[in-house]
């Protein structure tokens, strides 16, 4: 993890003021660019949407200098664009005007602050990093889990429509999808929404 995308926003023109004089001082700590790049990390860093859609391409981590209430918007725009590890810039600005949203589900793989030694921030992504592909394959697992339980209301529907038409049981009327499936080279699942739907609109 070598490049780095810093999204910049900040909650009011007196946080941005703040940061900015803190980003002045010799230690330059409270500037996530600033510490990133003395500790051998390539930053692009910028608060203009254009600049950070042309540059997430290239990115291999995102770490959001905001708000926790901007974080979710911001991680689902990052997202259409580029899955990548996403990590919170925690600074006392960041921080404070966060305090109404400390109960709010964010995606975020980990936290960076303004006092981080270069090992402390190199542990921080590598972790990051390892939380992100977890929360990747989570995800992928549930999409697939709440597809399956679709399809099987689908299923579960038009069988119990045959059982109703065809006086016949459960597992014949499986059969009867099985095979129709077959026949026109169909999902299962698809010939059952078909016949759903082809009942609802006749009972309208």
């Amino acid at each position: 993890m070598r490049f780095l995308l810093v999204v910049r926003e900040f909650a009011s023109p007196l946080a941005e003021e703040t940061c900015t004089k803190r980003s002045n001082i010799s230690t330059g700590t409270a500037d996530p660019e600033y510490l990133l790049k003395t500790n051998g990390y390539q930053v692009f860093s910028s608060d203009l949407e254009a600049e950070i859609y042309g540059s997430v391409k290239e990115a291999d981590a995102a770490i959001l200098q905001l708000p926790i209430a901007g974080i979710k918007v911001w991680s689902e725009l990052l997202h259409k664009r580029k899955a990548l590890p996403l990590l919170w810039w925690c600074s006392p600005e960041a921080a404070s005007a966060s305090l109404q949203a400390c109960e709010e589900d964010v995606p975020i793989d980990g936290i960076l602050t303004p006092t981080m030694t270069a090992q402390e921030l190199h542990w921080s992504l590598h972790f990051g990093a390892k939380h992100f592909i977890e929360r990747q394959q989570w995800q992928t697992e549930r999409a697939g889990l709440v597809s399956r339980l679709e399809e099987r209301k689908w299923i579960d529907l038009a069988k119990g429509i045959l059982c109703d038409v065809n006086r016949i049981s459960e597992a014949e009327a499986y059969d009867v999808l099985r095979k129709r499936a077959m026949n026109e080279r169909k999902r299962i699942v698809d010939i059952a929404t078909t016949i759903v739907k082809a009942h609802q609109q006749l009972r309208t």
